[in-house]
């Protein structure tokens, strides 16, 4: 590689272990120089913020006379990828240190609760949508709140609103990726520990195995999360139930009331249930949250047999 200055691109392609050269002399001798170093092989020019005319003007002239030789432009960034979530980091502690934002200065774990399912949903929706613009910038608004919690407890536990013990200690965004990294790999043997799988059946199986081990599960509804749409919830509470097999018949349809026997029918029941729920001043939604949990009793109850 040939620069024609030192340049802390050229010191950081050095620290890297790549060999740089810087050129002395004029561009007419520069180009001279790097397009004999270029004969037989492939010579790469690190160029200066301004794009060294001079030299570009000085090799074409070169090329031109000589011919026989091929060029690519490549524009670089000194980012890698992933790097602008240091920004985001960075604009966070703008926001909440003295002189930032009043707002985000006084926000708390409960405080942003809502807007962390809120954003959620918004970014779900731009996928139900297919609207990959949205997408983008709803993911950003999920990422905020990601990164927001982590400076709250980078700032304290014991936080209004953390569950946790005054004497824990904070952690930071590092301590996030660092576990999810770590999850990541220990639930990919298959990619990062040489374990060979037989097919995608295997994967789920190992998938379970991993978490059952990490998790000390006693039950196959525990990690289910409560605060999900209760009708989610009891499509969850069936689905683990019949993956582990345990032996609890579900609630079934009263006398006299028909199963739906597709998608529209089926929410047309659920929105006339809802309809006389609301008339006789029930909530819909609060009733079926209690049914689940009765089930779940009635499964854990099964497994401790």
């Amino acid at each position: 590689m040939f620069a024609a200055a030192e340049s802390p691109l050229a010191a950081a392609i050095r620290a890297a272990g790549a060999v740089v050269t810087v050129l002395d002399g004029a561009p007419a001798e520069q180009a001279t120089a790097f397009r004999d170093a270029a004969r037989g092989g492939t010579a790469v020019w690190l160029t200066g913020s301004d794009g060294d005319p001079g030299f570009a003007h000085a090799l074409g002239d070169r090329l031109t006379a000589d011919g026989g030789a091929e060029i690519e432009v490549v524009y670089g960034s000194w980012d890698p990828p992933g790097a602008r979530l240091l920004d985001v980091v960075a604009i966070m502690d703008r926001l909440r240190s003295p002189g930032g934002c009043p707002w985000d200065a006084e926000q708390t774990h409960t405080s942003l609760m809502p807007y962390l399912l809120e954003e959620a949903y918004e970014a779900y929706d731009a996928l139900a949508d297919g609207d990959r613009a949205a997408l983008r910038e709803e993911l950003g608004d999920v990422l905020l709140q990601v990164v927001f919690h982590a400076r709250l407890a980078e700032e304290g536990a014991g936080e209004e609103g953390t569950g946790e013990a005054d004497d824990d200690a904070p952690w930071s965004i590092d301590d996030v990726a660092g576990d999810l990294v770590t999850k990541l790999v220990r639930r990919h043997p298959h990619v990062f520990a040489g374990h060979e799988v037989s097919g995608v059946d295997e994967l789920h199986a190992n998938w379970d195995r991993i978490k059952r081990e990490e998790k000390a599960r006693t039950s196959a509804l525990d990690g289910v999360a409560q605060s999900q749409p209760a009708l989610s919830l009891v499509a969850k509470y069936l689905s683990r139930v019949e993956r582990e097999q345990v032996p609890v018949t579900p609630p079934a349809l009263p006398d006299g009331v028909t199963a739906p026997g597709d998608d529209h029918a089926l929410g047309e029941l659920l929105f006339a249930l809802v309809v006389a729920a609301r008339e006789h001043g029930l909530d819909a939604e609060a009733a079926l949250r209690r049914a689940a949990h009765a089930y779940a009793e009635q499964v854990r109850a099964a497994e401790r047999g």
